[in-house]
């Protein structure tokens, strides 16, 4: 077999083309990356998302919670920064929803935290004290002074998660009940009162919905929102001529009526 012609000065060329531009592709990588074996972190910023509107967590805990782990990465060398190691352990928080942390260049280092969003406070007549998330999910007693509803009377963990949770957003999607009302109450027969913040009545709306599990929330905000129209027509129309202070009990439990007690 007889082998042609080789241009070997094409090929060397070919050779040392692609040679040349794999030293570039090291040499440009090795520049912008930052030597870790000697690079020291200088800079550690800490973005907590709602920091102001949740209040739950502040920098100053997050650095607190970092140097009792020892991982506070503030003076020490960039190899030595386990990036993951902070994120599992700001995660660990049951306070945080979600927590990245990252390098840069300069010695660097980046902590981005989400809180979770407190929807309302329940102090269930059985002692228990907490929080409802806008996952429906408990979070544990805090420091946390926001104006939240609170959430009072028969109310188990239960209860608090599949109806306390959704009644309580179908009231904070609507701005007039988000700031009108202050306080839910759950009678022993499960019955829902509304405490308002303008008006010296309690608001009754009956029972809400005991549909299945997925189904629930639906109607319970459907449900909350028909009584709540009802209201709104009634302050309109009624109260505005009769006086905000006039009635001691509005009763919404039947639909097209509404029974009120003079004080």
């Amino acid at each position: 077999m007889k082998i042609k012609n080789i241009n070997w000065k094409k090929v060397v060329t070919i050779v040392l083309d692609v040679a040349l531009a794999a030293y570039l592709v090291i040499a440009v990588t090795a520049f912008n990356k930052p030597d870790e074996t000697s690079q020291v972190c200088t800079k550690v910023l800490i973005n907590i998302a709602d920091e102001t509107a949740n209040g739950f967590i502040k920098s100053k805990e997050v650095k607190n919670r970092l140097e009792s782990q020892k991982l506070h990465p503030l003076g020490k060398p960039m190899r030595y920064v386990d990036t993951r190691k902070i994120e599992e352990t700001l995660k660990a928080s049951p306070f945080v929803q979600s927590a990245e942390c990252y390098k840069t260049q300069g010695g660097h280092v980046n902590i981005t935290i989400t809180q979770r969003m407190p929807l309302v406070r329940v102090k269930a007549k059985n002692g228990d004290d907490y929080y409802l998330d806008d996952n429906d999910c408990i979070m544990p007693n805090s420091q946390y002074t926001s104006d939240l509803i609170i959430a009072t009377g028969n109310i188990d963990r239960t209860f608090a998660t599949t109806t306390i949770s959704p009644l309580s957003k179908a009231i904070m999607q609507n701005d007039l009940w988000k700031n009108q009302i202050v306080q839910i109450n759950v009678l022993d027969d499960n019955g829902i009162e509304l405490v308002p913040r303008v008006g010296e009545h309690i608001i009754y709306i009956g029972h809400l919905p005991t549909e299945k599990p997925a189904e629930k929330g639906k109607k319970i905000g459907e449900y909350v929102m028909k009584k709540l129209d009802t209201l709104e027509k009634f302050y309109r129309f009624g109260l505005s001529q009769a006086g905000w202070n006039k009635y001691k009990y509005i009763n919404l439990e039947f639909d097209n009526q509404i029974i009120c007690k003079k004080k």
